[in-house]
């Protein structure tokens, strides 16, 4: 009973790797500003590229705000695509119970 169960972690732990691996090849972008400020993050919540028009240079508040917007655009596309990925492999290892997915 106990081996199994200790089996099963291990595989569900290999698969979480295996997944967060995959995640880091994901990604994902927000925006703001009708795309004159864009951030692209990872599936694993990471922000690897920022762009932002020439035009917003000049204002450093509003710049700002627009920053925080696209950032937090970016991180919540991969927040769903982080839990998607991870419901997939807690759906591959828990038991099956009706209405847990």
């Amino acid at each position: 009973m106990f081996g199994d169960l200790m089996g099963k972690m291990k595989e569900a732990q290999a698969e979480v790797e295996k997944v967060k691996q995959r995640l880091d090849s994901i990604t994902v972008q927000g925006d703001a500003y009708n795309g004159k400020v864009k951030i692209v993050a990872t599936g694993n919540k990471k922000i690897v590229d920022v762009k932002i028009s020439k035009e917003l240079l000049s204002n450093k508040e509003e710049l700002e705000d627009y920053l925080v917007i696209a950032i937090n655009n970016a991180l919540k596309s991969a927040e769903n695509v982080h839990d998607s990925e991870m419901q997939s492999v807690a759906k591959g290892i828990l038991p099956k119970i009706p209405g847990l997915f």
